[in-house]
């Protein structure tokens, strides 16, 4: 099930949280296992036949958790079942990449297998390793029931944002959060409807530029790869930023708080400081779990490089089964410690000059992100630099083609004796997603203000994008 479907928003969402208020007034448990039963049809009416697989799994890790608190043997009762973990994870995330690889190499032809990976994989093994550790450090230790609670809870289960145990724990278990809270409820959907927003009139809008692009890749013009760059930038920050403000808006109806995921990453100073601000649960578990164990930032400069290496290399191993991801993350790294290395002398340069540097740096890089391969990558590249064509082709413009541009036709009719009219919508968007990455404040910032004005927006914003419901639209990183 998504967000942007009408199954959630109309029946789904109310539903659960109408129910889950309803059994914390009888039992505490019911609550729970309101929670657990919701996340369950949540995720098999997405994906059924793999429900069982999650379930599974999710079992066998918390009876290892219980022999973790039960035998002297922890550290082994430990590594097993994340060993099992990170398998099944590469079994199904990575598997065609090693086949199609060993095929390229040693000139086999080994078929590759039909695999169906589980949607939400990465970050529910994510989420069972940080259980596993808690458990291990003693900094929880639950019933089953509230492990199912934390590991499949519906608003986070497919692309997070990441949790700590102990911090869902702490708010699940609070007696005071089991009651109504209107403010949180108001909030929630103020929330929810800026995500919707930026789903739907945003990141699809942007989406449909960046799929003729690549679509058209022998014939888009330097131009028109310039703006379809830039258009990528602004699908995958909307498509994302919108599931996490959804993702914490459904939760905080429920009156469970879920980590801020991001916080204005286009207005980065730099490389280090834009990972500060983008997909920061992700960044943390990753600092967490392999940066600080490798050593962090204790043994010297060498070693800084080199774990820093390793997370940025993993996190690229992780985005998908493809060179570009790992060649992404490589660069990704590489910039983050020359950032370190040169703090002192970036803070001399005029912050805005640095904003913009770092801005086009990861457009840059992004467009690696997106590419289907390096070849396909340095083709684009090469077309943008020779910068022999500056015309905006037709098909480009097109993709801007929406039904309010249809309605304010009819109301301002003289627009249509305007030349450029085409142009000038595809204008409209990118300074508006401009103007919102970095202009106003992070929502999360003031989330808890509920003002009249506030409330308008996010109603207009709501009505909007609810008209825009038809197919469902696939989230970017559904696929990771």
């Amino acid at each position: 099930m998504q967000f942007n479907s009408y199954v959630f928003i109309l029946l789904f969402l109310p539903l659960q949280v109408i129910s889950y208020f309803f059994s914390n007034r009888i039992n505490d448990k019911l609550g729970k296992a309101v929670i657990v039963i919701g996340s369950i049809i949540f995720y098999a009416y997405s994906d059924i036949s793999l429900i069982k697989v999650m379930l599974l799994s999710g079992i066998i890790n918390y009876l290892f958790s219980i022999c973790i608190n039960r035998f002297n043997w922890k550290r082994v009762f430990l590594c097993i079942p994340i060993i099992i973990n990170l398998t099944l994870l590469l079994f199904f995330k990575y598997t065609n990449f090693a086949i199609s690889n060993i095929n390229i190499l040693f000139a086999r032809e080994i078929p590759l297998k039909s695999i169906i990976q589980p949607l939400g994989i990465s970050f529910f093994t994510f989420q069972q390793i940080s259980y596993l550790v808690s458990v291990y450090t003693g900094i929880v230790n639950t019933s089953i029931l509230d492990y199912m609670a934390y590991i499949l809870y519906f608003p986070k289960i497919l692309m997070g944002p990441l949790v700590e145990p102990a911090d869902f724990y702490q708010q699940i278990n609070n007696t005071e959060l089991k009651k109504i809270d209107w403010n949180n409820i108001a909030v929630g959907i103020k929330l929810f409807s800026y995500g919707l927003f930026k789903k739907l009139l945003l990141a699809d809008t942007f989406a449909k530029g960046v799929s003729w692009g690549y679509s058209n890749i022998s014939t888009a013009t330097s131009m028109d790869w310039i703006f379809i760059t830039l258009f990528y930038t602004f699908e995958i920050y909307f498509d994302f930023s919108g599931y996490s403000d959804m993702a914490v808006g459904s939760s905080l109806m429920l009156n469970i708080t879920l980590p801020i995921n991001f916080d204005s990453p286009y207005k980065s100073l730099s490389i280090r400081d834009f990972w500060k601000r983008w997909h920061i649960s992700l960044t943390s578990f990753f600092t967490k779990y392999i940066y600080f164990p490798l050593g962090g930032s204790r043994r010297g400069k060498l070693f800084i490089v080199v774990n820093t290496m390793i997370v940025f290399i993993v996190s690229g191993i992780w985005h998908g089964a493809n060179w570009t991801f790992i060649l992404w993350g490589i660069l990704h790294g590489a910039f983050s410690i020359f950032d370190r290395v040169t703090e002192d002398k970036q803070k001399k340069i005029f912050e805005p000059a640095r904003r913009i540097m770092t801005f086009a740096l990861i457009n840059f890089l992004w467009l690696l992100f997106r590419s289907d391969s390096i070849q396909q990558w340095k083709e684009i590249v090469r077309t943008v630099c020779l910068f022999q064509n500056t015309a905006i082709t037709g098909g480009l413009l097109d993709a801007f083609n929406l039904p309010e541009q249809a309605f304010i036709l009819k109301i301002i009719p003289i627009m249509n004796k305007l030349s450029g009219v085409r142009g000038l919508w595809m204008l409209l968007f990118t300074f508006s997603a401009f103007a919102i990455c970095l202009i106003p404040e992070n929502n999360y910032r003031n989330k808890d203000n509920i003002s009249w004005i506030s409330m308008i927006y996010a109603s207009v914003a709501f009505v909007w994008a609810f008209t825009c419901l038809g197919a469902e639209s696939v989230f970017v990183y559904f696929n990771f």
